[in-house]
């Protein structure tokens, strides 16, 4: 009896729970529904890159699950790379929300593809939109961009010929434009040809035109990850990366194990694989390429004596992962051979420059032990060991270690391979450095 009543006022009190719970829960997702009051704030400033399309794609995507009530973009750039306009173009154009493109100074080649694929479009005093011809500037890169400028311009309502003008230089209109030139135009201009939608001087006044002067303004920052992968996806720093890497990776060969030069160069190229990882460029293939190139190099040298066909395939190999990551075969061979060039002028730098400066000079020790200077010691018990048979310790790549008659000596060959526990002969000395070659073992 007593726990018959115990459960009817626990169930009682359970479906009052789940009532107010079932209240609330509507409140919250028609107060959703509605959307807020919020117009989103997208700024497509400086060089526009695959970290840049990250980031308005993130915002995009912020903006429709929020409801926001519109979307502003600020744009301000002299172009950058078309895969990434286009990237940021495809989402404007499917947008369920209004989205104005306002051009503070100016939209030009890929920034203009991008105010373009907006709703409306408002400029400022003083502002330019168009010079869009592609690099290099061959018949099939202009034919595709100026489809792609005209195409976006027809969808929002736009003359079709003249975006596609800003593209093509030989298309000619009349009043507007020669042939053999390529299209700009200034607010004035724009406005005349209904290419545009008005003129704003401030984002007070893109509020107005959209008619919701009293909604807040949210501006998304683009984040951490999103910074870095800008900076180090840009053309200039990909291939500062990928020099400074190539060359700690070609030092390594020079030297004996591995050493500060190796470290940087792997710092470097990871910088630089995780920057187009971030933007979604990179993919697993690409990574794992690099690595099974990478460690072939490491098997190449501390376990295979010389160079043959395990270096030269982690060579293949880490070319390769780079080509997969750039997505572009052109811009990845413009890269490849800007960074080529960078390394061998740097590795030639080195070599001839660093040995003689100050810095340089406080690791190495330059002074000969010359009998006129005092020393006789040293130069007495290296002397004595001059046809003297031992065997290497490390492999002399030319230098490293050797043991005689159960004394471990540094030692360096005239050039050549000597691999490890290969039987040795010291022919010279000279101060305190002992010169050895292989002695051959009758076969």
């Amino acid at each position: 009896m007593i726990f018959k009543e115990s459960f009817n006022k626990n169930r009682k009190k359970f479906i009052i729970f789940i009532t107010l719970f079932t209240i609330i829960s509507f409140i919250i997702l028609n107060t959703s529904a509605n959307g807020t009051d919020e117009v989103y704030l997208i700024s497509i400033k400086g060089t526009i890159d695959l970290g840049l399309s990250s980031y308005v794609q993130r915002a995009l995507e912020e903006a429709i699950l929020n409801k926001a009530k519109a979307v502003i973009l600020e744009v301000d750039t002299f172009g950058g790379r078309v895969d990434a306009a286009i990237q940021i173009r495809d989402k404007i154009i499917n947008l369920n929300i209004p989205s104005v493109a306002y051009i503070k100074n100016r939209a030009w080649s890929a920034g203009a593809l991008i105010a373009l694929s907006a709703k409306y479009i408002l400029m400022d005093k003083g502002a330019s939109i168009g010079a869009a011809e592609p690099r290099p500037a061959d018949e099939k890169n202009i034919s595709a961009l100026s489809a792609e400028f005209a195409s976006t311009a027809q969808s929002r309502g736009r003359p079709e010929k003249i975006a596609a003008a800003m593209v093509d230089k030989d298309i000619e209109i009349e009043n507007i434009i020669e042939k053999d030139k390529i299209l700009t135009l200034n607010t004035e201009q724009a406005i005349k040809l209904n290419f545009v939608d008005g003129i704003a001087l401030n984002i007070e006044e893109v509020l107005n035109f959209l008619n919701l002067q009293d909604v807040k303004i949210k501006y998304i920052s683009p984040n951490w990850a999103e910074n870095i992968s800008r900076f180090v996806t840009n053309p200039v720093v990909s291939s500062l990366l990928l020099s400074i890497g190539f060359l700690g990776l070609i030092i390594e060969f020079w030297t004996l194990g591995w050493g500060i030069a190796g470290s940087i160069g792997i710092i470097s190229l990871s910088l630089f694989f995780g920057g187009h990882i971030i933007v979604g460029l990179a993919g697993w293939e690409a990574i794992i390429l690099f690595l099974v190139g990478f460690f072939l190099l490491l098997a190449e040298i501390f376990l295979i004596p010389g160079f043959g066909l395990t270096g030269i395939s982690g060579i293949i190999a880490i070319l390769t992962s780079i080509f997969l990551t750039f997505g572009n075969i052109i811009q990845a061979t413009y890269s490849i051979l800007i960074a080529l060039g960078f390394t061998i002028v740097g590795f030639f730098l080195l070599i001839r420059y660093i040995p003689a400066t100050r810095t340089w000079r406080k690791f190495i020790l330059f002074t000969k032990q010359e009998k006129e200077l005092g020393y006789s010691v040293g130069i007495k018990n290296s002397k004595r060991l001059i046809g003297k048979e031992g065997i290497a310790i490390t492999p002399l790549r030319p230098s490293g270690m050797v043991e005689v008659n159960g004394e471990k000596l540094n030692a360096i060959t005239r050039g050549e391979y000597v691999d490890s526990n290969t039987k040795i002969k010291i022919i010279s000395v000279e101060g305190n450095k002992i010169v050895v070659e292989a002695v051959d073992v009758p076969g």
